[in-house]
């Protein structure tokens, strides 16, 4: 993959505590942003629970639709932890013991304390690529363009460093923000002949609410600065216009 090329992924969240609403998912976020700032789109996240069969079939179909796949959650002790032994029967795999990530953890922890619960984060897809975990010693694993990595948020995010390497991005993706004290309907006509007139730039509003008074925020991406300068420089021009104003967030 060159550079320029529109390059793009998916994420997978896996877990029941996800969807029971237990647990608020801040992956999505964290992958979303450093996979944009690196020229990777993300194109589809779904959340999905520990069930072998949903895991296997998610991956079988994303993993073809998209350069890259990411998994976060199910890569840790516990039996419900079944992500790593899933990747490998959606890549038809053995699952066995990656000796590297055994003398990893086996340095990491103290003289008896790496037991049977915590010698199952070893077990991944044969030959699997290891993401190395700087937090708390486990590693991540890597098969083709799929990437699993742990649920816990400041474990993940620890990894992505180490990452950055192994992804071929296109362009990162640039934004600007404009936050006016409007109403979407205000501006729906205006702001819909900017983006026919700007078919290759993303614009998106979204309405916020604060110091008790509503607003919208527009948000313009592109990997092109100008492109997005001229998006901004015409959504003033109909901001002024109409003698909206323009406030900080």
């Amino acid at each position: 993959m060159t550079k320029n090329t529109k390059v793009n992924a998916a994420i997978i969240i896996i877990g029941n505590e996800i969807l029971s609403g237990r647990t608020q998912d801040t992956n999505t976020s964290t992958l979303a942003t450093w996979l944009n700032s690196i020229g990777v789109k993300v194109g589809e996240v779904r959340v999905i629970p520990d069930i072998e069969k949903t895991i296997i079939d998610t991956l079988n179909l994303l993993k073809t639709t998209y350069d890259y796949v990411f998994t976060t959650g199910g890569i840790g002790p516990t039996h419900d932890d079944i992500t790593a032994e899933s990747a490998s029967k959606a890549f038809g795999l053995k699952y066995e013991m990656h000796k590297e990530a055994f003398k990893i953890l086996e340095a990491y922890y103290k003289t008896g304390e790496f037991n049977e619960g915590r010698q199952k984060m070893v077990w991944m897809p044969e030959n699997a690529n290891l993401i190395l975990n700087p937090t708390s010693g486990a590693p991540g694993f890597n098969v083709e363009n799929v990437f699993c990595l742990p649920g816990v948020p400041s474990i993940l995010k620890s990894m992505l460093g180490g990452l950055t390497n192994s992804i071929v991005g296109g362009e990162p993706i640039l934004s600007l923000t404009i936050s006016l004290r409007t109403v979407e309907s205000q501006i729906a006509n205006a702001l819909t002949k900017v983006q026919n007139d700007n078919h290759d730039v993303e614009i998106g509003s979204y309405p916020f609410f604060q110091a008790g008074k509503l607003g919208v925020s527009i948000v313009i991406r592109s990997e092109d600065q100008s492109k997005i300068n001229n998006c901004n420089s015409q959504i003033l021009e109909f901001v002024n216009e109409k003698k909206i104003e323009v406030v900080d967030r």
